[in-house]
C-alpha cells in the first residue's frame, strides 16, 4: 500500500502508450493455465510477469479493472527514501572471475557454447519504504522512450507474497496486433557520456565493435529462427541501429512479421522467444544451464513483463534494468547483466554491469555520482 491509495497490480507505458491494472482478480502460476483461460474467453485479459526460467511459477492475473490511456497516471509525488547499498551478490572480484572461466569455456577448441549472459544482484535498503508508482515515475522521467513497468508479484506465491517488479526496459521482446508481429531485440551496448563529443565517440564506438555486433547478431538470428516457422513474411533491418537510454548505448535491430495463423497469440510468442540470447546465451539450453550453476535462480529478473487480451493481442517487454520490492518496501534487490562471448574482457563486463545498475537506482532515488 501506498500512501495516497493503493498500489496499481500492473502497469506497462512506453511508446505504444500505458496499461494500469487494479486487483489482482483472478491470479495464474501456470502459463498454460492462463492461456486457456484467455482461448475460452473466461478472463478478457491476463498481466503480469513471467520468470526467468518457465519451470518456475509465473505471476499473472486478470485484473478487476483494466484501463488503456496515453501516459502514465499523475499519482501524488513524494519524496524517495535515504538509500544505501547492503550487499552486493557476488563481490566485483568474483564477478570478474565468473567472467574470465566463462570465456576460457567459450574459447575451448570444442566449445558449442557461444554466448552466455552472467549477472549480479545489488541489495538496496531504505530508511522508509518506497512508493513502488514513485519508482516508476522516476524511472519514466528518467528515460520516457523506455518501457516503465511495475508487478505485483503475488501470485507466483512464497516467497513473493506482497513483492512488486519495477523498472524500465529499453527492449520489447514481441508485440502482436492482429497478425502483425514486432520484435525489437537489444544486444552490445556502451555507456553514456554526460560530453556532448564523447558521447557520440561512444556511441559509434558501438556501432563499429566486433564484439558487440557479434553479440548482437547472434540474438538476432536466434529470433529470425523461432519466428520463421510462424510467420509468412518476416522482415529484419539488415544492421542494427544505435538506441540510447539514459545510461547506455545500445545496438538495436527492428523485426516485423505476419503469422500464419490468427490462433498464436502474444503470449504464445513471448513464450517461444523467451529467453532470448539476450538475457540468456547461445545456445539457449547450455547457456541457461551456466547460469543456473553460477547464479541459481533469477526470479523474475531477465524474465518478460506485459499482457496479452483475449483476442490475443499483447506486449511484452524484456524484465531488465529492474529491482524487485519487498513487501515492506523497506528493502530492493536489484540485477545487472552483460553478455559473454569469446571476445569480452572481465573488467569491461564488471564496468558494464555498473553502468547498467544506474537506470534502477535512478529509480529508487539514489543520487547520480
Amino acid at each position: 500500500m501506498s500512501a495516497g491509495g493503493t498500489d496499481p497490480s500492473f502497469v506497462l507505458s512506453g511508446p505504444a502508450g500505458t496499461v494500469v491494472a487494479e486487483g489482482l482478480g483472478t491470479p495464474f502460476a501456470d502459463v498454460t493455465t492462463a492461456d486457456e483461460a484467455l482461448r475460452r474467453r473466461s478472463v478478457p485479459i491476463v498481466v503480469g510477469a513471467l520468470p526467468f526460467d518457465l519451470n518456475r511459477p509465473a505471476a499473472l492475473h486478470a485484473p478487476e479493472r483494466v484501463t488503456f490511456t496515453d501516459r502514465l497516471p499523475e499519482w501524488p509525488s513524494q519524496a524517495p527514501p535515504e538509500v544505501r547499498v547492503a550487499e552486493l551478490i557476488p563481490s566485483a572480484a568474483e564477478h570478474r572471475q565468473r567472467v574470465a572461466n566463462a570465456v576460457a569455456r567459450l574459447q575451448a577448441p570444442a566449445a558449442t557454447l557461444q554466448k552466455v549472459v552472467l549477472a549480479r544482484a545489488m541489495r538496496v535498503v531504505a530508511d522508509s519504504a518506497w512508493d513502488p508508482r514513485g519508482v516508476l515515475s522516476r524511472l519514466h522521467a528518467a528515460d520516457p522512450a523506455a518501457y516503465g513497468y511495475l508487478v505485483d508479484l503475488t501470485p507466483a506465491g512464497a516467497p513473493y507474497l506482497g513483492s512488486t517488479l519495477v523498472g524500465a526496459s529499453p527492449e520489447l521482446l514481441v508485440a502482436r496486433i492482429g497478425d502483425q508481429v514486432r520484435c525489437r531485440p537489444f544486444a552490445g551496448s556502451a555507456p553514456r557520456a554526460t560530453e556532448p563529443e564523447a558521447d557520440r565517440a561512444n556511441g559509434a564506438a558501438l556501432a563499429a565493435s566486433g564484439k558487440n555486433r557479434h553479440e548482437h547478431r547472434l540474438v538476432v538470428e536466434v529470433i529470425r529462427d523461432a519466428l520463421a516457422p510462424l510467420c509468412t513474411t518476416l522482415d529484419i533491418d539488415p544492421e542494427p541501429q544505435l538506441h540510447h537510454t539514459d545510461a547506455l548505448w545500445h545496438l538495436s535491430t527492428r523485426i516485423t512479421g505476419t503469422l500464419r495463423r490468427r490462433a498464436t497469440t502474444a503470449m504464445d510468442l513471448a513464450v517461444t522467444l523467451h529467453p532470448t540470447p539476450a538475457v540468456g546465451g547461445h545456445p539457449t539450453d547450455e547457456a541457461t544451464s551456466v547460469i543456473t550453476e553460477l547464479e541459481g535462480d533469477r526470479g523474475f529478473y531477465a524474465g518478460a513483463a506485459g499482457w496479452c487480451d483475449a483476442d490475443g493481442d499483447g506486449r511484452w517487454v524484456v524484465a531488465i534494468r529492474c529491482a524487485q520490492l519487498s513487501a515492506d518496501r523497506r528493502t530492493a534487490l536489484a540485477h545487472s547483466g552483460g553478455g559473454i562471448v569469446a571476445e569480452s574482457d572481465p573488467l569491461d563486463e564488471l564496468d558494464e554491469t555498473t553502468t547498467k545498475f544506474r537506470t534502477i537506482m535512478t529509480g529508487l532515488g539514489a543520487p547520480r555520482e
